[in-house]
């Protein structure tokens, strides 16, 4: 498994899953790279892509979901079950055929995709996985609500019980 040193998870946060696009995600940029290497633009842009895919990284843990992106700098990005409004998978004819695709998240608040898993291996799975935790999250949280709610009840009860 992937070394995380760049990512800080909390005492009980577990990663379930972790992922990267796929090396073949740098196709297009070596079939405009090639013609262009003559004028020596061209290996940068196929070097360019694969540094870009080699230091992306995605985690999903227990907790929420994480990018690492960056060749010379560092970028980090979380987004927490219980902030995703949205989340969606798309797959070209290539990426259907060979079980590859997108992971577009969207959070409350946002006007546009704030996440995205470019290129990963069975994206429906990880969606499936990613949709069951919030749906974990959503009904922890209103079961945490029931109880205040029963708890507030309960003391008013004993208020007017002792008044009575």
């Amino acid at each position: 498994m992937q070394n995380f040193d760049w990512l800080s998870l909390d005492s009980e946060e577990e990663v379930e899953w972790s992922g990267q696009p796929r090396i073949k995600s740098i196709i297009p940029a070596v079939i405009v790279g090639l013609p262009l290497s003559v004028f020596g633009v061209g290996l940068l842009i196929i070097i360019g892509a694969y540094l870009s895919v080699k230091n992306t990284f995605y985690v999903v843990t227990s907790r929420g979901l994480y990018r690492k992106k960056g060749v010379l700098s560092r970028d980090v990005q979380k987004i927490g079950y219980d902030k995703i409004q949205n989340i969606s998978f798309s797959q070209g004819v290539f990426g259907n055929y060979f079980n590859y695709g997108n992971i577009e998240i969207s959070t409350a608040g946002g006007e546009r995709v704030e996440m995205r898993f470019r290129s990963i291996e069975e994206p429906k799975k990880v969606q499936d996985m990613i949709n069951n935790r919030i749906k974990d999250e959503t009904k922890g949280k209103d079961q945490a609500s029931q109880r205040e709610l029963l708890e507030e009840i309960l003391s008013e009860l004993k208020d007017i019980n002792g008044k009575v």
